[in-house]
């Protein structure tokens, strides 16, 4: 794991000094830890909380203390600097819904970035995050592009329902081929996790579902070469 903090201490150090904390572990039959967990949480980190044995393969030093700590490689941005990308431009979004490779979200957020989207969304929790890892599969591209994370994919895609958005999300066992689509902006791709694909709330808040066509014995597509398909598809294909 990269950009790892690990000790009390350390981490009680790096949420002084304002670090960008992307994820805290924490041990869940340790004490005296709320006031680094609700530090970790007011400054926007997902908190974690797994049984020694989990803690013990995420150490990088084996003295965590009960405490491990990824740094976020850049800043997470807001809807506002997604809206301002956008300008007078149609809204263009990647909602992910779980991706948990880190090099799968950073591809991802790499092909976003090289179509035109204007921001990608991923949930705090049961996701990627903004790793180093994360960048530099993204080839420089998280420099250039919102990331905006949020508590819950659901409730994110009501509010776009409301302002008009239209939800298209990518299931290998949708109706509607993609190439068939007149997919309309604003819009966002929402696309699943590599093992469950979309949630069960996230697919049935999806105005339409979509399939890339698979002519060959090959069942599916790593879930950054079907986002590369689908928004060059949706950005230019119309």
């Amino acid at each position: 794991m990269q950009n790892q903090i690990e000790g009390r201490r350390a981490v009680a150090e790096a949420l002084s000094a304002g670090r960008p904390i992307d994820k805290l572990y924490v041990l869940s039959s340790a004490k005296g830890l709320g006031g680094l967990i609700g530090e970790a949480r007011e400054g926007g980190a997902a908190v974690v909380e797994c049984d020694k044995q989990r803690l013990d393969r995420l150490s990088q030093t084996g003295t965590h203390q009960g405490v491990i700590a990824t740094v976020a490689a850049f800043a997470y941005g807001t809807f506002d600097d997604i809206l301002q990308k956008a300008g007078e431009e149609k809204l263009f979004l990647v909602v992910c819904d779980g991706i948990q490779d880190e090099r799968n979200l950073g591809a991802v957020i790499r092909t976003a970035e090289a179509a035109g989207a204007h921001g990608v969304v991923v949930p705090k929790r049961r996701s990627a995050g903004l790793s180093a890892v994360t960048a530099r599969a993204s080839a420089g591209a998280a420099e250039h592009i919102p990331i905006l994370r949020v508590p819950g994919i659901p409730s994110f895609l009501r509010e776009l329902k409301e302002m008009g958005v239209w939800l298209y999300g990518a299931a290998g066992d949708a109706e509607h081929d993609a190439f068939d689509v007149d997919f309309t902006l604003p819009a966002a791709l929402v696309l699943g996790g590599e093992e469950e694909g979309l949630h069960r709330l996230t697919r049935e808040l999806c105005d339409m579902l979509v399939a890339l066509p698979m002519r060959g014995k090959t069942a599916s597509l790593n879930v950054s070469c079907a986002a590369a398909i689908l928004l060059y598809r949706m950005r230019y294909g119309r």
